[in-house]
């Protein structure tokens, strides 16, 4: 099946990818665009690739909004023929620049027992580090189009990238905000990652587009409904931590469900005893 992009404002396009069912947003200006991710290995950004420029000829900047493999192994098809510009957080651009074959790694442990042919492919894919690291703020102008590149502190790691449109009203989250299936805490911050939410919302208005990292489209309203998730769990870590209680406590409790829980609440754990 071939990949295609949903014009979901004013020139700006979602393509939902189905194997991991990553979103990559397309935003078109006079003679510019904007790809925000770039998925997991060269084929799969060839792909995407061509529905780029089904939508838009133009040349194009990137975004990684942040370093784990389905959000930027993608780099070099995208941007290494003629070189292009590639944004990403400066830790982002660290982990991707200093340390390419422990992300390899870790992306092929997460994927061999379910895809093991894909976690090959992955595991082989040459990485390009980003080129323009980004500290907290950075305003790029895309053809005659604002957007805004913020780090809103550490969440689902410590190197998460916003990117919004005002003249849309687009928000694209990467993973500080997930649809398709509960947040993923191997690398997070749980007790961080609320303010980093509620930093997000500080960008939105009532009708407001957001992008997650994975599955839908969604609304304010449900970005809303997951930070309070967030804020519960972060919570029960606390209390739990404070208490005494084991991390499997805060699993039996946990909004997302008990692996997650479980995972997020060692993190938190972890954080709490300074060794996060």
């Amino acid at each position: 099946m071939s990949l295609r992009f949903t014009e979901v404002a004013d020139r700006v396009h979602v393509l939902r990818e189905p194997l991991l069912d990553v979103n990559v947003t397309l935003v078109v200006g006079d003679g510019e665009a904007l790809l925000v991710d770039t998925l997991s290995t060269a084929g799969q950004a060839a792909e995407l690739a061509a529905a780029a420029r089904a939508v838009t000829g133009h040349p194009w900047t990137l975004v990684n909004t942040h370093h784990h493999f389905d959000h930027c192994f993608g780099n070099a098809t995208l941007a290494g023929d003629p070189p292009r510009p590639v944004y990403a957080h400066v830790l982002a651009a660290t982990a991707l620049r200093e340390a390419p074959e422990r992300l390899r790694r870790e992306a092929y442990a997460e994927l061999h027992g379910k895809r093991p042919g894909f976690a090959e492919e992955v595991a082989g894919t040459d990485v390009l580090a980003p080129t323009h690291p980004v500290h907290t703020e950075e305003v790029l102008d895309i053809g005659g189009r604002r957007v805004l590149l913020r780090h809103p502190g550490r969440g689902h790691t410590d190197a998460d990238l916003l990117v919004h449109v005002p003249d849309a009203d687009v928000l694209i989250a990467g993973d500080l905000v997930e649809q398709g299936g509960p947040p993923a805490f191997e690398d997070s911050y749980p007790l961080q990652w609320p303010d980093a939410v509620a930093d997000l919302l500080r960008l939105t208005t009532p009708a407001t587009v957001v992008v997650p990292g994975h599955g839908e489209v969604v609304d304010v309203g449900f970005v809303r409904a997951q930070h309070q998730q967030l804020a519960d769990l972060a919570w029960l870590i606390r209390a739990a931590h404070t208490g005494g209680a084991p991390p499997e406590r805060v699993a039996a409790e946990a909004p997302f469900g008990a692996r997650p829980g479980l995972i997020a609440a060692r993190r938190g754990f972890a954080e709490l005893d300074g060794t996060a």
